[in-house]
């Protein structure tokens, strides 16, 4: 790809992202094309579509759980951590700091097997590993599973909510789910 295709492509992609996270994925290809500094033919050339496009950049905030989760469970594997403090962790992450993000908030939510389709499957194993280990050290009820989880995420409250109602949502349904 020749150098200025690529910061086309990688504006475009930072364009989307903000716009997408903060308005949803509603947010029109006009829009995004003016964030990015670009005329719409250049932004349909690399996303002919803007579901090419929605999609590039859930596939990113996806990479980005992934990573977390991975890291997540090394420190558990390596005894740095407790699994249910890193379940804790996500959950927290997604409904009180990522709230405003809503690709995360639907990367998280499509954990869930309630999705028609599975949006990330290493996510969602990555997930039950940890859910898993936190049933073995008895720190999560047995009977929470990561539907369970991918569930509640999907249906936190968001940016409508300020913070302190959401860090006291995520603190009571929270109680509900340890041991």
């Amino acid at each position: 790809m020749r150098a200025d295709a690529l910061r086309n492509r990688t504006a475009i992609l930072n364009a989307a992202r903000l716009l997408v996270t903060t308005d949803g994925p509603e947010t029109g290809m006009d829009e995004i094309a003016a964030a990015a500094g670009v005329a719409v033919g250049t932004l349909y050339r690399h996303f002919p579509t803007k579901t090419a496009l929605v999609g590039a950049v859930m596939a990113e905030t996806s990479a980005q759980i992934v990573a977390r989760l991975e890291a997540a469970v090394t420190r558990v594997e390596t005894g740095e951590s407790h699994a249910v403090a890193e379940v804790a962790g996500l959950f927290a992450y997604v409904g009180v700091d990522g709230a405003h993000d809503r690709t995360l908030r639907q990367v998280a939510a499509g954990l869930g097997a309630y999705r028609p389709v599975a949006l990330e499957i290493p996510a969602r194993r990555l997930l039950s590993t940890l859910v898993d280990a936190a049933h073995d050290e008895g720190g999560l009820r047995r009977d929470v599973s990561v539907d369970d989880l991918g569930l509640l995420m999907a249906t936190m409250p968001g940016p409508e909510v300020d913070a302190p109602a959401r860090e006291r949502w995520v603190a009571l349904v929270w109680r509900g789910l340890v041991s």
